[in-house]
């Protein structure tokens, strides 16, 4: 009995302490969400031989109820483009497709992206989903090469020299790596490398790219040339992490029956933006000041971060309906950014993206009965979460002092390249460093992708995949069994 209380008191102060560090937020303005989300219209524009074919490929990378907001993302982003008029057999979704039925969701077979927000996932197409929902399906979309596809529905993004992309991509992320549901992730070179080859075969116009996750602008940063007619914003820089919204104990709260975040600050900041606004008038660059402002919680970065822009950046001049359509609903709305009712209070509240599935277990654990089944099963497993966090912690940081010593490693691992570099010069180093590391000391997982930056430095140092295996094996005596074994889980890489 003494010792279930001082678990349960530990985790009242982890997660006091967590709260302190995630609450200096401000309400989003309230209004009618449910008047923003109506049926899917067609609309045939004037000047259809500017716009040429709209297409669009949305990815959330993620599985897991506590990871609900991604998937929540990507099927509001999807309702925003139907209102816009681009068509379902244009837009290819990639997602899990497990949180509408999961019994967890308090209201089976939907999805919410706001507090007041109705149902976004009516009509979403499974054109990705579950094991299907890989970087190789991803990049065979994007490159409109249907025989490169395995599983799915086939569908590709099969665009002409006339047409525009949008893409966009929502979960967690690290250094040099976008997260998959299923190993392997998706890493920045390899992401960089397909969209080049889709510029040279010519076969589209222009293309833009929002992505959230933490660390997103180090998929781009020193990697993503400027002559590609591609233009990029992402939810934070190389070096910092992108943040939860619309989570329990927040204001605005979701429901009380979510125990969950419903959202993430930079992609609910954009579409909710795009849900007010006239985007034959608004461009992309003035949306990017309004996201900056609101993601950085005004400019104090307190809960938030910099959102980034990288690529052919005078692609920003354009407006938004070339990428996401026109909502003839919104044709009178006034233009207004300075004083956007999305911007009334002085914070957003938010939580880094790498402890939102903490959250989600500290609330079942808090709403549960004492000594009841569902108590023993939420604090099993929230314990087995930081159990994982802290093996992973501890490893790497032993490989580091083992490497450098206590003195140097831990500054090696956290060195920083000087802008416009990437993380890192031989990405497949990178890969063979972290399947070493997998190997021995168990799966990275999504909470371990924030090292990648320190597997990335033994590799800017010169050390050998045969020396990193030796320290590797000695930093890590026990291999991680369960879940969190990359024998089961698979390597990152």
């Amino acid at each position: 009995m003494g010792s279930s209380k001082g678990v349960q008191l530990g985790l009242l102060c982890y997660f006091l302490l967590l709260s302190l560090d995630s609450s200096k937020v401000a309400d989003g303005a309230r209004r009618d969400w449910n008047s923003l989300l109506k049926l899917p219209t067609n609309h045939v524009d004037a000047d259809s031989d500017r716009i040429g074919t709209q297409w669009a490929v949305l990815l959330a990378g993620s599985s897991g109820y506590w990871n609900y907001r991604h998937q929540a993302d990507v099927c509001h982003a999807y309702q925003i483009l139907r209102r816009g008029g681009l068509k379902e057999e244009n837009i290819v979704v990639f997602m899990y497709d497990d949180i509408a039925s999961d019994e967890e969701n308090p209201h089976p077979g939907t999805i919410i992206n706001h507090p007041q927000g109705s149902d976004v996932y009516a009509g979403v197409p499974k054109d990705y989903t579950g094991e299907d929902v890989t970087v190789n399906n991803f990049f065979a979309a994007i490159l409109g090469n249907k025989s490169l596809v395995t599983g799915g529905s086939g569908k590709v993004v099969e665009s002409g020299p006339n047409d525009r992309i949008f893409i966009y991509y929502s979960d967690h992320g690290g250094p040099g790596v976008l997260g998959m549901p299923l190993p392997p992730y998706l890493y920045a070179n390899d992401f960089v490398q397909v969209l080049k080859k889709k510029h040279d075969a010519g076969s589209y116009r222009e293309m833009v790219i929002y992505v959230e996750a933490c660390e997103s602008g180090s998929i781009f940063e020193g990697l993503l040339p400027t002559d590609l007619n591609i233009y990029v914003t992402t939810a934070s820089n190389a070096e910092e992490n992108s943040w939860g919204t619309y989570c329990p104990g927040m204001d605005p709260p979701p429901p009380p029956e979510y125990d969950t975040c419903l959202g993430d600050l930079y992609s609910v900041a954009w579409m909710e933006d795009s849900e007010i606004n006239n985007l034959k008038e608004e461009t992309l660059l003035q949306q990017y000041d309004l996201v900056k402002l609101r993601t950085s919680n005004h400019n104090t970065y307190m809960s938030g971060s910099h959102v980034m822009q990288y690529g052919n950046t005078t692609i920003s001049q354009e407006e938004l309906y070339l990428y996401m359509g026109f909502d003839s609903a919104n044709s009178n709305a006034s233009l207004v950014l300075e004083n956007s009712p999305l911007l009334e209070k002085t914070e957003a509240k938010a939580i880094n993206q790498r402890d939102a599935d903490l959250l989600y277990m500290w609330q079942k654990y808090k709403k549960s009965k004492e000594d009841s089944p569902e108590r023993l099963t939420a604090q099993t497993q929230l314990l087995e979460f930081m159990a994982h966090r802290m093996h992973v912690d501890k490893s790497v940081k032993l490989v580091g002092n083992l490497l450098f010593g206590p003195e140097k490693g831990p500054a090696v691992f956290k060195a920083v390249r000087p802008q416009g570099e990437p993380l890192v010069d031989d990405w497949d180093c990178l890969k063979k460093m972290v399947r070493t590391f997998e190997g021995h000391c168990g799966s990275l997982a999504q909470y371990g992708m924030k090292h990648m930056r320190a597997l990335a430095n033994i590799c800017n140092e010169g050390i050998s995949t045969d020396t990193m295996a030796t320290v590797s094996a000695e930093a890590c005596t026990q291999f991680p069994a369960g879940s969190w074994s990359s024998l089961q889980r698979g390597f990152s890489a």
